[in-house]
C-alpha cells in the first residue's frame, strides 16, 4: 500500500507464527488450552453461585477474577485460532479497536481485582473481628462494581484517542491480536500522544494497584508471623500464597509490557509477554486458586457425586 494515497481500513495480523508447518499443531495447543480455560473459569463461577458455603466476600472477589480471565481469554483467542487455520488474517479498523477495548477492559478489571481481593485478605486476617462488618455484601458489591465501572471507563479513553491515527504506510500488525503498542509503529499520524497516555495510565493503574497489594501483604505477613496456632498460620499462608502467586505473574508480563523503560525487547518477546497475560494466565488462574482450596474442592466434590 502505497503511502498517503489510501487511508488504512482493514489490518492484516501476523500471528503468532509464519510458518505454515507449526500452524495446525499451535491451533491444536491454544484450542486446547481455551477450552480448558473457559471450563475452568466458567465451572468456578459456577460452583461459587451453586455452594451457598461459598457466599462470602472473598469467593465473589474470586468468581469475578474468573470472569475477567474468561474475557480476557476470548477476546484474544477466538480470532488467534481463526487466523492460525486460514489464509485470511486479515481485519476491520473497528473491529481491532473494539478487540483492543474488549482485552483492555478485562485487564483494566482484574488489575483492580486482585487490588480488592488482596485489601479483603488483609481485613480478614489483621482484623478477623471487625471482618463481617467491614466486608459486607453491599460493600463487596459495590467494590466489584467499582473494578468493572473503572475497567469499562478506562479503555474508553485509549481507543478514543486512537480515532485520531491515520494508517496508511502499512496495514500489517505485528502480532497476533490487536494490541495498541503496535498500532503506534505504523501510523501516518504522530502516536505520541496517545503512547504518552498509554504510559502514565499504566503507570499509574499498575504501580498504584501493585503498592497496595505489596502493603496489604507485608500487614498480612506481620500478622501471620504473630498468630500462635501452626494451623492457623498455614491456613492464612495457603490462603495468601495462591493469591501472591497470581500477583506476580499477572503484574510481571503487564509492568514489562507498558511501564519497562527504554526501548524494551524485541518483538517476539513482545508477542510471549502478550501470549503469558491473555491465554496462560486466564489458564492457570482458576487451578491456582482452586487446587489447595479445601472450601472448593470440598463444594467440587458436592457437585461430583
Amino acid at each position: 500500500m502505497e503511502a498517503n494515497q489510501t487511508l488504512v481500513t482493514e489490518f492484516f495480523l501476523k500471528g503468532v507464527t509464519e510458518r505454515p508447518e507449526l500452524r495446525v499443531p499451535l491451533f491444536l495447543v491454544f484450542f486446547f488450552i481455551y477450552v480448558i480455560t473457559m471450563v475452568g473459569n466458567l465451572g468456578l463461577m459456577l460452583l461459587i453461585w451453586k455452594d451457598s458455603h461459598l457466599h462470602t466476600p472473598m469467593y465473589y472477589f474470586l468468581g469475578s477474577l474468573a470472569f475477567a480471565d474468561a474475557c480476557t481469554s476470548s477476546s484474544v483467542t477466538p480470532k488467534m485460532l481463526m487466523n492460525l487455520l486460514t489464509r485470511n488474517h486479515m481485519i476491520f479498523r473497528l473491529e481491532c479497536f473494539f478487540q483492543y477495548y474488549f482485552f483492555c477492559y478485562s485487564a483494566t478489571s482484574e488489575i483492580l481485582l486482585l487490588m480488592m481481593m488482596a485489601y479483603d485478605r488483609y481485613v480478614a486476617i489483621c482484623n478477623p473481628l471487625l471482618y463481617l462488618v467491614v466486608m459486607s455484601n453491599r460493600r463487596c458489591t459495590w467494590m466489584i462494581s467499582v473494578c468493572y465501572v473503572i475497567g469499562f471507563l478506562h479503555p474508553l479513553i485509549h481507543v478514543g484517542l486512537l480515532f485520531r491515527l491515520t494508517f496508511c504506510k502499512s496495514n500489517v500488525i505485528d502480532h497476533f491480536y490487536c494490541e495498541i503498542l503496535p498500532l503506534f509503529t505504523i501510523s501516518c499520524t504522530d502516536p505520541s500522544i496517545n503512547a504518552l497516555v498509554a504510559f502514565v495510565f499504566a503507570t499509574v493503574i499498575q504501580e498504584f494497584s501493585f503498592i497496595s497489594i505489596i502493603i496489604s501483604y507485608t500487614r498480612v505477613l506481620f500478622a501471620i508471623l504473630k498468630k500462635r496456632s501452626e494451623s492457623g498460620r498455614s491456613k492464612a499462608f495457603s490462603t495468601c500464597s495462591a493469591h501472591l502467586l497470581s500477583v506476580t505473574l499477572f503484574f510481571g508480563t503487564l509492568f514489562f509490557m507498558y511501564v519497562r523503560p527504554g526501548t524494551g525487547p524485541d518483538k517476539y518477546q513482545d508477542k510471549m509477554y502478550s501470549l503469558f497475560y491473555t491465554i496462560i494466565i486466564p489458564l492457570l488462574n482458576p487451578f491456582i486458586y482452586s487446587l489447595r482450596n479445601k472450601e472448593v474442592l470440598g463444594a467440587l466434590s458436592k457437585v461430583m457425586k
